[in-house]
């Protein structure tokens, strides 16, 4: 039932479909009331921040931890924030706020620049941010799709909350795929988990202390990952794993897990592969190093359409809620 097991870094192996996936985790501080820490940042590698000093990052932020703008092509981001906020800002000019259990599911595609910062809205209390950016490959016939992302909204989003036999919790985030009858959200329509065919799964599943849970069977040919990134320990087929691995487990068989004597909680993601040759360099994933080149080319001919925003590292008004306004104008709001 375990193929492979093996510990976890920052960035976390995946299989096809998928590229690879970083799990973000950072204690920040209270906020400056400029959307950055309210904590000195000497000692720290500015704009290339990924120590963990004091329990947080600011990664290539300089005042507001995040990424500011920097261009992807031929893939797609899937950031899934369970806790904290996210400022999206794009060359199309779209921009938003989310978190908090939302999910945002972008489509690269041709091409696009996109800032991802991290405000620290709250001045009296702690900032916990807490998200996986997961980066799905695109098949080729659709790495030079129209730019685009689609927000998937927390209250959409179906969490089954269930028990094992001695009654502990189970609860289970769909965020793409079904579980039973229950189904996540479309996701963006060029992507590869836009047809149930292609079996891509990503779910969160917390387990109690002790619980125990069946994750079903599903047609083989997929490739199915199970991340351990919270908890003391699992029990699988006989095995005892520890936090912090990640599993390639077997699709042809019901797999039971048996939690430790904390909380769990674990990340899914599988998909049959799209088995196209991968050729990556930076920001863009493509088929062939000649297409890897054309990225490049076009990039510093066009920028992905520019950047119109004012600085590279833009946010929202402290006070604004979850929103997003699409490129083409129309606007969602979530909190007023």
């Amino acid at each position: 039932m375990i193929k492979n097991i093996k510990p976890l870094g920052f960035m976390w192996e995946t299989r096809d479909p998928f590229l690879f996936c970083v799990h973000h985790h950072d204690a920040y501080p209270v906020g400056d009331g400029k959307m950055g820490p309210a904590a000195s940042l000497s000692g720290r590698n500015m704009g290339q921040d990924f120590d963990q000093k004091d329990g947080w990052n600011m990664y290539h932020g300089r005042s507001i931890p995040g990424f500011p703008a920097h261009p992807h092509r031929g893939f797609e981001t899937v950031t899934v924030v369970l806790e904290g906020l996210v400022d999206h800002h794009d060359s199309a000019g779209a921009t938003g706020r989310y978190g908090d259990g939302d999910v945002q599911w972008m489509t690269a595609g041709s091409g696009l620049q996109h800032s991802e910062m991290f405000p620290l809205v709250k001045e009296d209390q702690p900032n916990p941010m807490e998200l996986f950016q997961i980066w799905l490959n695109l098949p080729g016939k659709s790495k030079m799709a129209k730019p685009s992302y689609k927000m998937l909204w927390s209250e959409s989003i179906p969490i089954l909350k269930t028990k094992d036999k001695a009654g502990r919790k189970i609860e289970s985030r769909i965020i793409a795929g079904s579980f039973g009858d229950t189904s996540a959200p479309d996701p963006a329509p060029d992507s590869w988990a836009a047809q149930d065919a292609n079996q891509v799964v990503i779910w969160v599943i917390t387990l109690d202390a002790d619980a125990e849970f069946d994750l079903p069977a599903c047609e083989a040919g997929v490739n199915r990952d199970l991340y351990f990134y919270e908890g003391e320990s699992l029990i699988i087929a006989e095995q005892s794993i520890q936090e912090y691995h990640a599993l390639e487990i077997s699709t042809s068989d019901k797999i039971h897990i048996k939690n430790g004597s904390t909380q769990s909680r674990l990340l899914l993601l599988q998909g049959k592969p799209i088995g196209e040759p991968v050729v990556r360099y930076g920001p863009f994933v493509m088929n062939t190093q000649a297409e890897i080149q054309k990225a490049f080319d076009d990039f510093r001919a066009t920028e992905f359409g520019g950047w119109p925003w004012d600085r590279h590292d833009p946010v929202n008004p402290v006070a604004q809620g979850r929103f997003s306004r699409y490129s083409d104008g129309t606007e969602e709001i979530k909190d007023s």
